[in-house]
């Protein structure tokens, strides 16, 4: 059994403070969540940015130490409501794994752990493990890249998957009959799990794959996706522009749908507008190089 203390009502102002406290009581773990979904979406670099209002967890082995930091904090800490609860042990590991499952993007494309059987063997299925890098197909922005590169006519085209994480959209591109992919990101552990998920899919044993970092890119392609935050994208028009063949096709996708009319006027006179498609708040938009 581990024992947990729930403290609500912490402005980020005292987290510093009561993290060090907690820390003096034994916390095995401390975990921070949002309490008012307030998302940070685009930290500058080199920062640790907090939501203003957050929930912490505290973690303890022994119930007599929770109890004696509960007791502890609530004379230092009155503003704050601390409840203890008890948590049963449990394989976490296998707890995550439980919640990713196989998912259909379109009509042909399925992702899959790679801990899973296929549902559809018949179906072009793209085994993927995110490891430390971001993208499962989970998330909304992700999920409509998918689905847009499940009905695009990829057969013959050069592509560039412009922060590629888990490298999901690169490795669904080749296996979607793209003839080549250049799946490029600033974090090494992205190319890492891009690597491992293309090792996983039989993607490394031929020259369709190149991976590397953005700097490193030399070539023009016929489409460039790229499922970041607005404000990489806002930067990166002119190396779109001279990334792409003329008659090259640029997807963005990351943005909130608030966000959209901005990056279209951002991008007006070297990209043509085509199309925008958007899901629980957030948006895809495709653009023809002009």
């Amino acid at each position: 059994m581990w024992y947990q203390l729930h403290i609500e009502l912490c402005h980020k102002n005292g987290i510093d403070v009561l993290s060090e406290a907690l820390e003096e009581t034994g916390a095995l773990s401390i975990t921070l969540t949002d309490k008012n979904d307030d998302p940070v979406l685009e930290p500058e670099p080199g920062t640790t940015p907090l939501w203003p209002d957050i929930i912490v967890n505290a973690l303890y082995a022994e119930e007599a130490d929770a109890l004696t930091a509960q007791i502890q904090l609530t004379t230092d800490f009155p503003n704050l409501q601390i409840s203890r609860t008890t948590l049963a042990d449990q394989d976490w590991e296998r707890a995550w794994m439980d919640d990713f499952k196989p998912q259909s993007f379109g009509s042909r494309l399925w992702i899959c752990p790679s801990w899973s059987t296929p549902p559809n063997p018949d179906a072009i299925n793209l085994i993927l493990d995110p490891g430390l890098a971001f993208g499962t197909g989970t998330h909304p922005t992700t999920s409509l890249c998918l689905q847009w590169l499940d009905k695009a006519h990829l057969q013959g085209k050069t592509v560039i998957d412009y922060g590629c994480g888990s490298g999901i959209l690169a490795l669904a591109a080749l296996k979607l009959g793209a003839a080549s992919v250049h799946a490029v990101d600033i974090d090494p552990q992205a190319l890492q799990a891009t690597q491992n998920n293309a090792e996983s899919n039989d993607l490394l044993n031929n020259n369709q794959l190149v991976m590397g970092y953005p700097n490193e890119l030399n070539t023009c392609v016929d489409l460039i996706i790229a499922n970041i935050l607005l404000s990489p994208l806002m930067s990166l028009r002119q190396r779109f522009h001279a990334l792409l063949n003329p008659a090259g096709m640029l997807v963005v996708s990351g943005i909130l749908t608030e966000q959209v009319d901005q990056l279209i006027e951002e991008y007006h006179g070297q990209f043509t507008h085509q199309d925008t498609i958007s899901r629980d708040g957030w948006s895809l938009i495709l653009f023809k190089r002009a």
